[in-house]
Formats: C-alpha cells, structure tokens, sequence
C-alpha cells in the first residue's frame, strides 16, 4: 500500500516533524523517517527540548562534559540545542540539495523571552543562524508585534526565518508583507534572494479548543432546540475554515507584479506551514487536521502521536481549496452567534508568547536541575551499599515515577500523602519548604542589612527557641563557631534551670541581642525564655528594652503582636506554609546565620542549586533526594527502620537536626523511622537486621578508621550509604535534600509527614500540669519503685522489681530485645561531660543488648523522637532521667520558675509514654554525675533478652 506521508509530498505539502530529541539522532530513527516516508524537515520548541532533556539520559554525557568546563545554564542549553539542531540539520542537507533549497530545513527558536524585543530578537535571529552555520537552518520568529519588524531585517540579512504564534489572518498579513519587505530590501542592496527561505506557521487546533469552549457555553445555555442545533454544527470548524481561508490569502499575496519581480530574481514563495495540529479533543479524527489541509506550496508540521496515525490511515486528497465559501459562512456564523473570533486569536496569541516563555524558562530550570544532579553523581558525593536491599529500592524508585509522586509534590498535591480533608487541610498549609530557598534569597538583602547593622552593638547573639525554630541555628553555631568581627550564637532550648542560669552567666546582657523564634508564636518555652530576659534587661533599658529583641514568627502571631507593642528593633515574618521542622532554609534559619556572620548567600545558593537537583525534572532514579527517600521508605517497610547517622565532629549537630526532621514527620500510626544520633559506631557484632547506616562527613575529614568501620558493616550486609559536603556551606544543600527525602520516605509510609499529633499531646499534658502547680503548688508523679541517696527509680510497677534502683533498672532494660531501641529522655543540664557519660551509657547498651539506643535532653527532644516515642511502633524502652540541679529560676508572671516548667514537661511527657503502653521508668537523681556513672553499673546486672 501506498504511504500516505509520501504521497502528501507528491500532493504538494511538504511533512516536517514536530519533534526533536537525541534518540531520533542516535538510533537512526529519523534517518529512517527520512528515507521511509519522506520527510522534509523538522520543527522544535522549548517545551518538547524540555521532555527530552528532562526525560532521558540522552543528555548525560553532554551535561557533565559542559558542566565540568564550567559552562552555565545558558551555554549549556546553546551547545546542547546547537549540536541536537545542527545534526539534525545535516541529516536533513540531502533533502535540501534535493529539492534546491526547497525543503530539508530544520528550525531553532530565538529565546521566547525576547517575544517583546525587536532589537534583541533581530540580534540574536543572527548569531544563531551564524553559530548553527547549516543552509538548511531556520530560525524561529515570534508574530509578535516586536517580532514582526525582526522578521523583516532577519530576511533582508538572508537568515531563513520560520514565523511561529500565527493565529489570525490580519497578523499573518502582517508576516507576509514583512517577508516581502525583506526580500525587496535585500534585493535592492545586491544581496541574493534565492536561498532565502521562509514558512509562516499558522497555528490550527488550539482556535478550535478555544471556540468549542465558548459554543458549548451557548449551546447549555440555549433554551431554543433550533437555536443548539445551529451552534453544535459550528463546533469543530472554526480552526479549518480559519486555515483555509488564510490559505486564500496566501495565493492572493504571492501573485501579481509585486511577487513576480522577486519570483524573476529567484524568490520563494513564504509557504503556509500548519502547526498544532494533533487532534485535541478525542470525539474528533485524530488526523482532522491533516486530512483538511492539504494543497500545494504548503507544509505540515506534525508532532509523532499524529504522524503515525496518518502515516497508518490518513487519506490524500486537495482540501485546502475546496468548500473555500463555506469557510466564510463558518466564520460568518460562528460571529452570529457571538464567537468572536478575532478575540479568539488575541487571547491565543498572549497564551501562546506566555506559554512558550513559560516552557522556554522551564526549559532552562530542566537544564539546571539535570546539570546539578550529573554534577552530583559524577563527584562521588553520595554513594550508597544496599546490597540485597537494592531491588526493594529500585522498586520504591520505579512507584516514584510511574506515579509522578515527584512531580506532584512540587505541584504540592496533598494526595501524594493522604486524601481525607482534615489530612489535606494541614498538608496543603505545610508544602512552602519546596520552594523556600529562592524566597530566602529575595529577602538576603534586608537580612544582611540589618546584620550589618547590629554586628558593632552586639557581642552575643541568644535564640530562645524550641525544636524546629532553633536546631537549624544550633547546627550553624556548632559548626561553624565563632566568625571574626562578629557576635557569638547561642542557643537556649532548655527549660532545666541550670542551663538557663549558665547562659545567661556567659553573656554581657548589654551587650546581647534576643531571637524570640516562634511559628506559632505560643510555644511555651521560648514564652518563658523570652519572659525571663525581657526581665533582666528591662531592668536595664527600662522601656527601650525592645532595642535588644528581634522576633522571627508568621505574621498575626501572639508574638507577632507582641513584638509591635514592645517595639521590639525587627521583626522578620516567615511563610505561613512552612512548619518547624521544615524551617531551616527559612528565616528562622537565615537570620541566626547572618547575624552570626555565617556566609548565608553561599549557604542558600547551595539549598537552592539542591532543590533544582532534587525537582521533578530530575528522574527518581537520579534526584539524590528520591534515592534517599527511597532508601530510608522502603528499607523501613523491610524492617530496617533506624538510621544511624555516622556525623563527623564538625557536622556532630547534624544529626539532632535530622533526628527531629526525620522521627516528628515519620513516627505515627504506629510506624516510623528512627533516627539515630551521636552513637558510638562499633563493629557489626552490637547491630542487629534493623539498621541501616548513613555517613555524613566533609570532604577534607576522612575518618579511615570510621570509614573503614563502615566498610566491615557493609561487608557484614548492613545496607550503608555515605554523603560527603564540599565544606560546611553544603549544610544549605544537605538540609535541602533531606526534607525532600523525608517528605518521599513519608509517602512511602503512607503517613502524614507534617503534622505531629504527641507533640501536641505532651504540650497539653504540660499546660494541664502547670495550671495544677497553680492550684496546688504541687506536681503529680508516677508511683515510686525504689530509692537510695542517689537514684530514686519510679513509675509502673510492671516495669520494676523494687528493690534497688539499679534492680529496677537492670529490670526494664532487660525488657528490651530484638528490634526494640533504649531511648535515654535526660532532662538535664547538658555539658561536654555529661555527654560523654550519656555516650559511655550507649556504648555499654549497645554492648550488652545490641540495640540502638537514643538519647535526648528534655525538653528539646519532646519535638523530635518525642513524637516517634508516642506515634510510632511499640519498641521503645524508655529510661527518664531528671533531677533537680542548682538554683531554680524565676520566671517573671508566673508562680512557678524554670525547675516547676522543666519537672512538668518531663512528667507530662511520661504521661503520654504511659498513656501509650509504653515501657517506662523515671530515675530522680540527686547527684547527676554520679548517678550516670551508676545507670551505667546497672546494666552490668541486666540479663539481655536476646541478642537481636
């Protein structure tokens, strides 16, 4: 049988290809389609260069090559763009020898962006055609009325210029008179004109998407049967009849004197080319407009859905010409009835100058992203060893894209988590993190002002703050420590009075700026905190005290409101769509960094070139974020629920950050991951099948005995991965790709990652408690097990024997066996001491039961694995240590000071764990250090329940 697509050449209609991509290049596909059916050309466009750098790894190679010599996203585009259109081009260089320069043509778009600019599109129209360099090039010109008078010195200049984004006949006059001008202006300086080729694209489907909409619109609201029956025989129509009656046009402009002259020196006709001409609606042929557009002197662009169909089953025949009066009465009618047509192609033209800016700049994000995530994976930054649990992964991987989980994520579509209402109300308020990077680094400019400002005024620097709202900052001040020439960061995140008291002995108070940091603006302890130095320093300013406070919450807040009273110096308001944990890249991760003289710029441009690694235009895959989400989701589905984070020293605070991150999203309906932080790493013997390992260190810290450590777990089939950050500005990049992750991880959960359900419950259990101290200047607490001068161990007796204390302890922690975790809940003053004491602790847990163990300083945790103690699975042991160390510390307005707050916390926290079931002891210390030394002792008389 015939083929129908060479036979449409013999009909007069060329068939170009709107289509490109490098597998068309490489698998000889279109060399096929050349010899096979007679094709002649080849149209592209931002959107599809898009898909196919977007959606393969065609452009891999390419990428890294660039991107190694340094080359950006604009040269990386070009080179790409060029060296796609320019093979493209030589394929087609027979075609136009062929036809002498009829045909063979190939087109390349000038930026969409310069749709407005006649001055900028002229200039790049020439270098373009310049740097392409092939005969048979041709560049796209936009029938913009910038682009119009472009199209006019580009032809005098003897560039082939396809002219795209003709909707009406009056503009596609426009475009016919422009390319006569040319021609006669090159003509009558010497130049030749009979290589100078153009097509005018005028666009066909989209009219009659557009005017369907508005019959159907009429024919609902007809009441007359007559009257629908008119308008439905109108749909369907008014982009043919548009066509063909430009096609009228077209015969009557390229005929008489005019044209004749330039024909006798050799000019081309500005053949009509029929562009968007898949079929949008499925009630109609999937070849209409190809079927209804046939004539000589004419081409077909046609995208590859459609040019197999017709190829399969279209039929050649002349249709342009015919039923040309009829197309008039068409156009006639559609006006009747109040479809007005010339509004139509107005409103097209905007959408479509919009829709390729639009695509052309996603283009070049697309780029950007893949440059970044080639970047990654070429430098070795993160590698990972999941052995057997490799295919669960790439089976995690695979449900990410046929699911499009990536892309819906950053169209922050709530069912990519769950669908209920109440679910989807506090999802849909949380997803601002996505795109924070970039709106942190508009508001740089004011931050660092005001930084500037107060650095010479100030020696310290103190966020009172709580879980999500300070950790970031404690992560920046202990990595970074002190900058030259500015004031010191401090963090106060515990209500135990002796760590207020010690910090507040470290600062000159006149000399020491306040972050009250707050989302909500109620958190309980950054309200004391606040209460307690507002306090000391009114003693000191009197009414000017707001001089030394700044506040960082979202607008409307308590403490928002607060802050404007008080006239506090600044108040920095955050996105209301972003949750604590999700913060970091936010202000209230910013502002403590530039205040303490931490290069923010660097640190978001890195978070931001993350997020452009870890976007839907990067496949699962090889989107770092998706391959970590994936990981820590489907080895938790496999058992392997707790990640242990192998920090090095100077990234040690990291793992509290992803801790929080990680257990508040993760640990509820009774599942979840479990973070491990700052525990001593050992050798595979201590480990049961329940870990999986992640190494975080910088590139100049390589631990050879910790990697080597690794290395033996790994061969042990301990799933392990490693990520390595340039220096400590990737901390913006790491913090990036680790919300996203656990956004995934959460998705694979099948759990709500941004709501924390006992994090609420512990506060309530708190404020209840408090205002029972009130009433009673008393504090309820759990039933006391057993006591010496040190230890005094309390709470269900079924956790206990009695006894000593360290009977009762050696009795709980032998409860804990194969797959459970010992969490040690300290509300505690935290010092380098202690934590070595806490970190011996761990090692002897480890030691004796192979379990992970945990350890948190109350009340900080309570927003971190707090959650995931409550929400998650059961197999938690909980050993709460408290004590009462010091002075206690008053808090201004209250009855109670800081040692009520903290013993509230601590009891409203075990509460819940036994609310929950949870195995819990609490053990009252009088001595702190000593008795860590003794918990420790205890073990030695436990008898493991089984090694895991």
């Amino acid at each position: 049988m015939a083929n129908p697509l060479v036979e449409l050449g013999k009909a007069g209609q060329s068939i170009w290809y709107d289509q490109m991509e490098r597998a068309l290049l490489t698998t000889g596909s279109l060399s096929a389609m050349i010899e096979r059916d007679d094709l002649r050309g080849l149209t592209s466009n931002p959107t599809i260069f898009e898909k196919a750098i977007g959606g393969s790894h065609d452009y891999d190679e390419a990428l890294e090559a660039l991107a190694r010599k340094g080359a950006d996203r604009d040269a990386v585009y070009e080179a790409i763009v060029l060296d796609d259109i320019g093979r493209a081009a030589d394929l087609f260089d027979p075609v136009w020898e062929r036809t002498s320069g009829h045909d063979g043509f190939v087109s390349l778009e000038v930026s969409p962006l310069l749709a407005n600019d006649t001055a900028a599109t002229i200039e790049e129209g020439l270098r373009l055609f310049a740097e392409l360099g092939r005969r048979n090039g041709m560049i796209k010109v936009p029938a913009t009325p910038a682009g119009i008078p472009a199209i006019e010195e580009l032809i005098a200049a003897g560039v082939n210029v396809n002219v795209t984004l003709i909707f009406s006949r009056a503009v596609y006059g426009e475009v016919i008179e422009a390319y006569l001008k040319g021609l006669e202006r090159r003509a009558a300086s010497g130049g030749a004109i009979d290589r100078v080729a153009s097509v005018a694209s005028f666009f066909v489907s989209r009219i009659d998407t557009k005017a369907d909409a508005r019959l159907r619109e009429k024919i609902a609201a007809a009441s007359d049967s007559g009257e629908k029956t008119k308008l439905q025989a109108l749909l369907g129509k008014a982009a043919i009849a548009n066509a063909k009656l430009a096609y009228q046009l077209f015969l009557e402009k390229f005929s008489g004197p005019r044209w004749e002259a330039l024909r006798a020196r050799g000019a081309r006709v500005q053949r009509p080319l029929w562009a968007s001409t898949g079929t949008k609606d499925p009630a109609y042929s999937d070849v209409l407009y190809i079927d209804s557009l046939i004539g000589p002197h004419t081409v077909n662009t046609i995208p590859p859905k459609t040019y197999d169909a017709f190829r399969d089953h279209g039929v050649v025949r002349e249709t342009l010409t015919a039923d040309v009066e009829q197309a008039r009465k068409t156009l006639e009618a559609l006006e009747a009835a109040g479809v007005s047509l010339d509004a139509i192609t107005a409103e097209l033209t905007r959408e479509g100058v919009k829709s390729f800016a639009d695509s052309f700049e996603s283009l070049m994000n697309t780029i950007e992203a893949r440059r970044e995530a080639t970047m990654r994976a070429a430098s070795g930054r993160e590698t990972e060893s999941l052995g057997t649990y490799q295919p669960a992964v790439d089976e995690a991987l695979a449900g990410l894209k046929s699911g499009s989980i990536l892309s819906k994520i950053h169209r922050r579509d709530a069912s990519v988590w769950k669908s209920d209402p109440e679910n989807r109300k506090i999802i849909e308020s949380s997803l601002g993190w996505i795109a924070v990077p970039e709106w942190s680094l508009g508001q740089l400019p004011a931050v660092l002002a005001f930084a500037d400002e107060v650095r010479k005024e100030f020696d310290h620097v103190v966020v009172l703050g709580m879980g999500g709202s300070s950790l970031c900052a404690e992560v920046l001040r202990t990595t970074f420590g002190r900058r030259a020439g500015w004031p010191v960061l401090h963090v106060l995140d515990s209500t135990v009075p002796a760590a207020v008291k010690a910090l507040e002995e470290a600062l000159d108070p006149r000399k020491t700026l306040f972050i009250v940091a707050s989302k909500s603006g109620t958190t309980t302890e950054p309200v004391m905190f606040q209460r307690y130095f507002w306090g000391r320093i009114q003693e000191i300013r009197g009414k000017e005290a707001g001089s030394q406070f700044i506040a960082i919450t979202d607008k409307g807040t308590a403490l928002f409101d607060e802050a404007g009273r008080d006239r506090y110096r600044m108040t920095f308001v955050n996105p209301a769509d972003i949750g604590g944990r999700y913060s970091a890249l936010s202000l209230f991760g910013i502002v403590p960094a530039a205040l303490a003289g931490i290069d923010v710029t660097e640190f978001l441009r890195r978070a931001i070139a993350a997020a452009r690694a870890c976007s839907d235009a990067v496949p699962p895959e090889d989107n770092p974020a998706a391959r970590l989400g994936a990981a820590l989701g489907a080895l938790a589905r496999q058992g392997r629920d707790k990640v242990t984070i192998v920090a090095s020293p100077p990234l040690a605070a990291l793992g509290l950050w992803i801790e929080q991150l990680v257990a508040e999203s993760t640990g509820k309906e009774g599942k979840g991951i479990l973070p491990i932080a700052q525990e001593p790493l050992s050798g595979p013997a201590v480990y049961g099948s329940d870990r999986i390992f992640v190494r975080i260190r910088v590139a100049n810290d390589d631990d050879e005995a910790e990697g080597s450590r690794l290395r033996e777990l790994s061969a042990e089939g301990h799933p392990t991965m490693e990520r390595v950050l340039r220096d400590p500005l990737d901390l913006g990049d790491e913090f990036y790709v680790w919300e996203m992750a656990t956004a995934i991880a959460g998705h694979l959960l099948q759990i709500n990652p941004f709501d924390q359900p006992n994090v609420q419950e512990s506060k309530d259990n708190t404020k209840r408690l408090l205002e029972t101290w009130r009433k009673e200047k008393a504090l309820p607490g759990p039933q006391k097990l057993a006591a010496d001068d040190v230890m005094t161990v309390s709470g269900d007796a079924q956790w206990g024997v009695g006894g000593s204390p360290a009977d009762s302890v050696a009795a709980i922690l032998s409860a804990a066996g194969a797959g459970d975790y010992v969490a040690l809940l300290l509300y505690i003053r935290e010092t380098p001491e202690r934590n070595e004491a806490v970190r011996q602790i761990r090692a002897a847990l480890m030691s004796r039961f192979q379990v992970a163990t945990t350890a948190g300083f109350g009340p900080r945790f309570l927003h971190s694995t707090g959650q995931l103690h409550k929400g998650g699975s059961a197999n938690g042991v909980f050993l709460q240590i408290t004590a009462d160390e010091g002075e206690d510390v008053a808090i201004p307005g209250e009855p109670f000071g800081f040692r009520v707050l903290s013993a509230a916390q601590a009891q409203g926290d075990f509460e819940a764990l036994s609310t929950k079931g949870r195995r819990a002891l609490r053990v009252h210390l009088s001595d702190v250090d000593r008795g860590l030394g003794m918990i420790r002792q205890a073990m030695e008389q436990a008898a493991p329940a089984g090694r895991v």
